[in-house]
């Protein structure tokens, strides 16, 4: 009985996984000053949802991620950010529909362009996930869920070469857990 609960649960979870997809922002150039990316239109040609993932790749020697509210993101004011990232390699889920507002606090940056406004719509036929509370602060980490503050588009195809990896990783784990519990059962 407890392998058929495990193989559920890990079928499950499986199942709400894969509606998922990661996005590289500003995808070969990533988070950058440099490249005059235009990240506007990057984020105006994907189709955001709430499970997705967005990857920040970038020098943080020169870069950081600040999530701020809209007010804050008109003006580029970095006095008091949602979360700041200083990683270089944040992964960030969105956990709700609505808009999430970030952009570099490096002096200059945002004024520069360096900001990104992601629409998450609203699931068209299922309920919204609760929304966690807000923290003021968040500590550099390399995955990161935050709640928000799309439109249509077709996914970048360097977003399903990570995807393909994460989904391998998440298959072999699925499948050692699997495993286990039948061994367990027939013992």
């Amino acid at each position: 009985m407890a392998a058929r609960i495990v193989a559920l649960a890990c079928i499950v979870v499986m199942l709400r996984l894969s509606e998922a997809a990661v996005y590289k922002v500003g995808d070969s150039a990533g988070w950058t000053t440099i490249a005059n990316v235009d990240y506007k239109l990057w984020a105006s040609t994907k189709t955001f949802h709430i499970g997705d993932t967005v990857l920040f790749e970038y020098n943080p020697q020169f870069h950081n991620v600040m999530r701020v509210t809209h007010p804050m993101y008109r003006s580029c004011n970095t006095s008091k950010p949602i979360s700041t990232f200083t990683t270089g390699n944040d992964s960030i889920t969105l956990t709700n529909h609505g808009h999430h507002f970030f952009f570099c606090g490096v002096p200059g940056h945002c004024l520069a362009g360096q900001k990104l406004d992601l629409n998450v719509l609203l699931p068209a036929s299922s309920t919204p996930l609760s929304e966690p509370p807000i923290s003021s602060s968040s500590p550099p980490s390399s995955a990161n869920t935050i709640p928000a503050a799309g439109v249509p588009g077709p996914s970048p195809s360097h977003a399903a070469s990570l995807w393909s990896v994460a989904t391998a990783q998440i298959v072999a784990l699925v499948a050692l857990l699997v495993s286990l519990a039948f061994t367990n059962f027939a013992s």
